[in-house]
């Protein structure tokens, strides 16, 4: 097998589900109960909070757990909107969005709230005049992705974040599921950052919202602290141990593992240049971890299926995008229809070898040739 979609979710880490079994045997305790077990539990939980929030230069208390990265997206844009409604109903995106930032903010305008998209550069990222342009008196929320889930573009977000500290009723939220364990990010201008373990090698399930200190929120889910005021529930302590450790495995030696892939990402960008009607979609702003390319007048479920036939596996959107209708975000970005109606996402890892690239471009080639006979 050679599986070439790590973006939409990463195999677990042996370590990661040692800590979790270890966890529901040894602590079965609530960790809100008052008795010695949960006591116990409770004092695990901290500790796992404290290396999290170490590990991502944050305080502990700025940290929420949630379901994933699309609770938390909800829980940042909603809980803000309603919050603060009073300051303004005006929100500023991206057309790069993940559907659970589209989503909500959908719903927000059915209830009166404003959405305006900042125009994307040829590469990209966003156009940073535009931005500013775009920015009012009633703006409330800047909502977007560190890393672009489907062409892994990234955008200046510590240049957005200090430019948006200018406007201290405006609140910077900041979807960086795709780059937390990929890429290194600073948090320091950020006001709330969604992430979810199962992208760096952890359990699903698990997830965080970075919600910094002063900053209010309407909880969507309401009924009792939990391990904060701002999401409810019964604190899912081997989950929270689990996402500690994947956190730490995830961004140890992280340059190194930046280098391999990229390495990768160097080699499958010069071979599939040479494909004749293959277009590559994702910038030189892209990390090298994620490579969206269009194949053009192919469909990609059927060429996506046929490389499923030889046990390689890549996507076509983001694993949560719905139906088949051309990409949005390749459509942003290239202003191009039919490569948006064709592309296909390989996600790579420091787990992938040069060899399994290597049968990946041959059996690709070859079956875009078997395609193009037909």
């Amino acid at each position: 097998m050679i599986y070439l979609d790590y973006s939409a979710t990463t195999p677990v880490n042996q370590e990661v589900i040692e800590s979790y079994v270890k966890t529901c045997q040894n602590f079965i305790g609530n960790p809100n109960s008052l008795h010695k077990l949960g006591i116990e539990a409770n004092k695990l939980m901290k500790e796992a909070t404290e290396q999290i929030a170490k590990l991502l230069n944050i305080k502990p208390t700025e940290i929420i757990y949630t379901s994933g990265a699309s609770e938390s997206n909800n829980t940042a844009i909603k809980g803000i909107a309603m919050k603060y409604q009073n300051r303004g109903k005006h929100i500023i995106t991206t057309e790069l969005e993940h559907s659970s930032v589209v989503a909500p903010l959908q719903y927000l305008t059915n209830l009166g709230y404003e959405v305006d998209f900042v125009r994307l550069k040829e590469d990209g990222q966003i156009d940073i005049e535009h931005l500013k342009s775009l920015l009012r008196e009633d703006t409330i929320l800047v909502t977007m992705a560190s890393v672009s889930s489907e062409l892994g573009i990234m955008q200046p977000i510590e240049e957005i974040g200090a430019i948006l500290k200018e406007y201290p009723k405006c609140f910077f939220h900041v979807d960086m599921t795709q780059n937390l364990g990929k890429v290194p990010i600073s948090l320091e201008n950020i006001d709330l950052a969604s992430f979810s373990a199962h992208k760096f090698y952890g359990m699903k399930g698990i997830g965080g919202l970075v919600k910094k200190e002063g900053i209010l929120l309407e909880p969507l889910i309401h009924g009792g602290k939990s391990t904060t005021i701002w999401r409810s529930g019964t604190p899912a302590l081997p989950l929270i141990v689990s996402l500690a450790k994947a956190l730490r495995l995830s961004l140890t030696d992280l340059l190194e593992k930046q280098e391999h892939i990229l390495k990768l990402n160097t080699y499958i960008r010069k071979e599939l240049e040479q494909i004749s009607g293959l277009h590559i979609n994702s910038s030189e702003k892209a990390i090298p971890h994620i490579l969206n390319f269009s194949v053009l007048g192919m469909k990609p479920e059927t060429l996506q299926h046929a490389l499923e036939v030889h046990e390689i596996y890549v996507s076509t959107q983001t694993a949560c995008a719905k139906g088949t209708n051309p990409s949005t975000a390749v459509m942003a970005v290239t202003r191009n229809k039919e490569y948006a109606k064709s592309s296909l996402r390989i996600s790579i890892s420091h787990l992938t070898t040069l060899e399994e690239i290597t049968t990946f471009v041959n059996v690709l080639k070859e079956e875009i040739e078997k395609l193009t006979l037909k």
